[in-house]
């Protein structure tokens, strides 16, 4: 099957089947009462109270038909396989939070060490894979430097890092589905190239694998638009952790197993500020006993300032599409 064919039907099923569980889904979260409590210093999402969580297994169902029907070969797979690992992370996380009805779930060690060990299980599968190896390009260039094994510690702070930029980035209706949808789309069309330059080579095998990447990019992307759906401002049901941590989980998979890890802050532009704006609000805050921000993450800010969550959540999902389009033109060049 043509690669475009296989990429265009997986985001089309992970689509329709999100779209088809969404209202089971929700409707299972409101009588289990899977609702997550508001955190008592966000005041301005008081109204989102009692709306349901865990929502993230809706796309995360849609994401495993597409790719177990369209893209079956071991980066595919593995790149499921370490999503649903971050995904349990998160539901573990969210059912604490919903069966103690408070908003702390898992402690932050034992969060970092479930991270952790996926990441570290994960960097030393590509370090010894012929698939991926310790090679990533450099952006705007066509170099491409070999870390030696110093792309083991390297893969994993990715996988740490992007995990948590998500999950931090998760605190509006729709701003990781908007926002998310655009950076896998942006993926799967470097993946697309790759793929196709490597069969034009005739190193089939490995177009192969990369072709199953792009099906695992485009299966996100059409499972997040369908998501966005109901999870867009006001949200019938928020992803959760389960949510947040596994699309943390597979935007580090499409960049680390495309060797494009370093185009992973240029196109997830938003969820690095949203880490760097809590890393600078706690330093400025320890040093001077005044915040930086109003509020971190930067999306809080924002809202602090009068501007309205839909027009916040436009704002990220336009910027990162405009930084999309650079590093396509960046990588295409």
């Amino acid at each position: 099957m043509d690669i475009t064919l296989r990429v265009l039907l997986s985001a089309l099923t992970a689509f329709a089947v999100t779209a088809l569980v969404s209202r089971p889904v929700i409707a299972f979260a409101k009588r289990a009462k899977a609702s997550q409590t508001i955190l008592f210093y966000v005041d301005k999402h008081e109204g989102k109270k009692g709306t349901p969580t865990m929502g993230g297994i809706m796309f995360l169902i849609g994401v495993s038909v597409a790719v177990l029907v369209f893209g079956r070969q071991k980066l595919g797979i593995v790149s499921l396989c370490v999503t649903l690992g971050y995904a349990l992370i998160g539901f573990l996380d969210d059912f604490i939070k919903v069966k103690l009805k408070r908003n702390l779930g898992l402690k932050a060690y034992q969060k970092i060490v479930g991270q952790l060990g996926i990441a570290a299980i994960v960097s030393a599968f590509c370090y010894t894979t012929g698939a991926v190896g310790s090679v990533i390009r450099i952006p705007f260039t066509h170099i491409y430097a070999n870390f030696g094994w110093a792309y083991i510690p390297f893969c994993a702070f990715v996988f740490i890092a992007m995990s948590n930029a998500v999950n931090l980035t998760d605190g509006l209706d729709g701003i990781v589905a908007a926002s998310g949808s655009v950076y896998f789309a942006a993926f799967g069309v470097m993946i697309a190239f790759a793929a196709v330059a490597l069969a034009d080579g005739g190193r089939t095998f490995l177009a192969e694998e990369y072709e199953s990447l792009c099906v695992f990019a485009f299966a996100f992307f059409g499972a997040l638009i369908a998501f966005f759906w109901c999870n867009s401002n006001p949200a019938g049901i928020f992803m959760g952790d389960t949510g947040s941590l596994a699309v943390g989980g597979a935007a580090a998979c499409v960049a680390v197993f495309s060797q494009n890890a370093l185009f992973a802050p240029i196109i997830g532009i938003m969820f690095v500020v949203s880490c760097i704006s809590v890393i600078l609000q706690v330093l400025h805050f320890k040093r001077t006993k005044k915040r930086l921000f109003l509020m971190a993450p930067f999306h809080h800010h924002l809202e602090y300032k009068g501007i309205k969550e839909c027009k916040i959540v436009s704002y990220y999902a336009v910027i990162t599409l405009v930084a999309a389009l650079v590093a396509l033109i960046a990588y295409i060049v």
